[in-house]
């Protein structure tokens, strides 16, 4: 399946869609990431804190595919924000996944209160000058802590994976990344499925285009050029969530899918402003 990609400010680039691997785990998980690789997804996200980044070095293993054909993400936690903890979570990451380098690797949460991010991106430049990892990035970072980091740094992460979907658009984010040159990420991209039956418009709106409500999210995101990361462990679901390239959303309805958001719409409230994840 040939998937378009994104041009990120480092010069490289990332495909538009990947998979998520949250809660899959054990043998049953990289057999399930394995799947999906043969679905069609070369974009493979995982994180320490997910603890199976073991089961994501098997499915790369069990695919069969060459490294270079594979584009595999990683996240740094909280608890490991000091410059010499980073180095260390980033070896012991790439020692679990079986691998020589992550092509994506970012800060999992800014935790302001503990104040050690710019730490941590400092790590991360050196990781990538060391050829650990392609490129980096961040994740649920506010406007304010990536004006911090550059500030300090000079470097502007390629990346900010943040939480949206039809109840979340974070339109105003989105906006200061654009102006920025950060590439847009969403995790959770359906909302955890928490929320599909709720919208009766989405319901009208699918059939209008013959998909289903979770192809109109993600294609969705697409058009607003954010790259999505489902999760599904069923083999045709993580294929149909690839099949979103060969329509597209008028105008006035990607408007009201914009007119779906909420003010408090996160998911379980998780303001990076205050949030703390270790």
């Amino acid at each position: 399946m040939n998937i378009p990609e994104f041009e990120l400010n480092d010069g490289t680039s990332l495909p538009a869609i990947g998979f998520g691997t949250v809660q899959l785990k054990g043998y049953s998980g990289a057999l399930t990431i394995a799947e999906a690789i043969r679905n069609g997804y070369r974009f493979i996200d995982t994180a320490y804190n997910y603890e199976n980044e073991g089961a994501v070095g098997k499915a790369i293993e069990l695919s069969g595919l060459r490294r270079n054909e594979l584009y595999i993400e990683s996240k740094l936690p909280g608890r490991y924000h000091s410059y010499d903890d980073a180095m260390t979570a980033l070896q012991e990451s790439l020692l679990r996944a079986n691998l020589e380098y992550f092509d994506l690797y970012i800060i999992h949460w800014p935790n302001p209160n503990e104040g050690k991010y710019i730490e941590a991106w400092r790590a991360l430049i050196e990781a990538q000058k060391l050829g650990l990892v392609k490129t980096i990035g961040v994740s649920n970072f506010l406007p304010q802590h990536i004006d911090h980091l550059v500030a300090k740094t000079g470097v502007r992460p390629a990346v900010n994976q943040i939480e949206m979907h039809p109840r979340f658009n974070q339109a105003v984010q989105r906006e200061y990344h654009d102006k920025e040159g950060i590439l847009t990420t969403a995790w959770s991209p359906l909302g955890r499925a928490r929320y599909l039956a709720e919208f009766d418009e989405m319901q009208d709106m699918a059939k209008k285009y013959d998909v289903n409500i979770g192809q109109l999210i993600l294609r969705w995101h697409y058009q607003h050029g954010v790259v999505t990361i489902p999760r599904s462990s069923n083999a045709a679901r993580q294929s149909g969530n690839l099949n979103i390239f060969d329509f597209e959303i008028t105008r006035e309805d990607m408007e009201a899918v914009d007119g779906l958001s909420v003010p408090g719409g996160r998911i379980d409230g998780l303001d990076p402003a205050v949030y703390e994840e270790f």
